[in-house]
Parts: C-alpha cells; sequence; structure tokens
C-alpha cells in the first residue's frame, strides 16, 4: 500500500534531496529521490501542487520548491531514446516524457504534433490545436484553448476559459526559483503572435489583440485611466482586468533619435471590455 505524503512531507523531501551536492544524490540516494519525485510530478499532473497560486484577495505567491522539484528532475534523468523510429527522432530526459492523456482526462487534442511534458495540468474541456507545446510546470485551466503554434511555457498559469491563439508565446520560467511565472487569469483572450514575458500578471477578461507583447521592461499605457503600467522591482507588470490592449508606439523626444522622429513599441490599453469586445471573442465556446 503506497503512503501519500502531506504536501509539507513532498516539499520538505523535495528540498532536502534539491539541497545535496549532485555526486551524493546520484550515488547514494537515487532511487529514494526517484521516487519523491515521481509522487511530485504526480501531483502536478493533477493539479495538487503548482509554481504559483492565487489567494482569495488575489495576490499571487510563488511556490519556489514547486520548481526546485521540477529542477531535481531534471538532476536525476539520464538522457534517454524516444524515438518512433528512424525518421522520428527524440532524446530527452527520462523523467520528463511526454504527458499521458486519456479519455477520461476530458483533453481534446487534435491530431499534427502537439506535446504535453509530463509534469503540468490540463483541466477538463481544454483543447489543444496542432502543433503547441506546454512545457513542465504549467498549469492550464478547465475549458482553454491552446492554438496553433502556441507555447504554453515552463511554470505558466493559464486560467479558466481562456484563449491562447495561434504562434502566441507565453513565456516560462524555472530560474530563478522564486522569480514569479506568466500568470494569466480566467477568461483572457491573448491574440495571434503576441508574447507574454518575465513574471507579467494578465487580470481576468483583458484581451491582448495580435501583436502585443508584454515584458518586464515594457511600460504600458492607459489611455482610458492615464496610467502607465511597469515593473518595479519584486513588483510585475500587471495588465488590469477586462482591458483591451493593442500595440502602439512612443515616440522618442531626446537626442538623434527625436530628430529622426522615430518612435518604440509600447502596449496601449486603448478601451475595457464591453459588450461588443464580448460579441468578438466567443470563437472558443463553439469550438
Amino acid at each position: 500500500m503506497q503512503v501519500v505524503r502531506s504536501r509539507m512531507d513532498l516539499s520538505s523531501d523535495i528540498e532536502n534531496y534539491f539541497g545535496m551536492p549532485v555526486d551524493e544524490l546520484l550515488s547514494k540516494h537515487k532511487s529514494e529521490a526517484l521516487a519523491v519525485f515521481q509522487e511530485f510530478k504526480k501531483a502536478l499532473n493533477e493539479g495538487e501542487v503548482r509554481a504559483a497560486s492565487r489567494d482569495e484577495a488575489g495576490a499571487w505567491t510563488v511556490h519556489p520548491w514547486v520548481k526546485r522539484g521540477i529542477l531535481l528532475g531534471f538532476r536525476l534523468g539520464s538522457i534517454i531514446d524516444y524515438s518512433i523510429n528512424d525518421n522520428f527522432r527524440f532524446l530527452d530526459k527520462e523523467t520528463y516524457p511526454l504527458r499521458k492523456i486519456g479519455l477520461a482526462d476530458g483533453v481534446r487534442v487534435v491530431p499534427g504534433g502537439s506535446s504535453v511534458r509530463d509534469g503540468c495540468y490540463l483541466g477538463k474541456g481544454v483543447t489543444i490545436m496542432p502543433p503547441a507545446y506546454i512545457n513542465v510546470g504549467a498549469f492550464v485551466d478547465d475549458g482553454t484553448m491552446v492554438d496553433s503554434h502556441a507555447l504554453v511555457g515552463s511554470c505558466a498559469q493559464v486560467g479558466k476559459r481562456c484563449h491562447i491563439s495561434a504562434a502566441a508565446q507565453i513565456g516560462g520560467v524555472l530560474e530563478p526559483v522564486g522569480a514569479l511565472p506568466v500568470i494569466i487569469e480566467d477568461e483572457v483572450l491573448v491574440g495571434g503572435n503576441c508574447g507574454v514575458y518575465e513574471g507579467t500578471i494578465v487580470r481576468e477578461k483583458a484581451v491582448l489583440a495580435s501583436g502585443v507583447i508584454l515584458t518586464g521592461g515594457t511600460p504600458v499605457y492607459d489611455a482610458v485611466r492615464g496610467e502607465v503600467y511597469r515593473r518595479s522591482g519584486d513588483t510585475p507588470l500587471e495588465i488590469p482586468a477586462g482591458a483591451v490592449v493593442v500595440p502602439g508606439s512612443r515616440a522618442i523626444t531626446v537626442g538623434p533619435a527625436s530628430d529622426w522622429g522615430l518612435s518604440v513599441y509600447t502596449p496601449v490599453i486603448v478601451k475595457y471590455r464591453d459588450d461588443k469586445t464580448e460579441a468578438s471573442v466567443q470563437l472558443e465556446n463553439f469550438l
């Protein structure tokens, strides 16, 4: 009979093995560390542990031990041959095969070359269009669509009923372990060819128009409220709930660039979600 430990015991074991010198870990403790890691990875797959979580007040907290657990898996695993045949060659860590998905999971994976790495959570009704990639530690909640050529990076947190459109990139983070991953809250539309990186938080029901890029160094201008949002120290860039963000530009006002009439890219909030916006983001409901 398998003994299932509490989350506190599991995190303590992860921290213990992660803190060992690699030589000692692999020569003296590999088998028991692998057993702990497999239990940890199962908890990731089931959504029982996650790299970050939100409290009732809406604040997000990073759980560094979860990232350490993922990194521990890389230390413990040897590279093995996952090739299908001589024409489809794949070599990766034995600790991170593809995630097993069955009918009972309620996830729709459309044929065409998508990959979901073991150690991530997929909620009921998630749809994955080909080719898409979901990396270890990611959390993709119920009813979300991950469209063609989209990436959900390591430890990224994606909420319910989101649409991650074609070629969108939701950046991942494993190190530094204390860094906040990208957060996409419930019912967010991430348009085609968008990029969301460096721990940015996109609050619920926001809409990112095609081509919007959000990074820690990108100020976002709110033309509705007259505010400018940017990352400050450990405080991440945060897009307000319901904001509609489009690609814009900001004039350079000093130096030769000013004389040349140059501008730099900047995202601009042009409105907040209304009935017209609601009608334009209903595609995923039909799918």
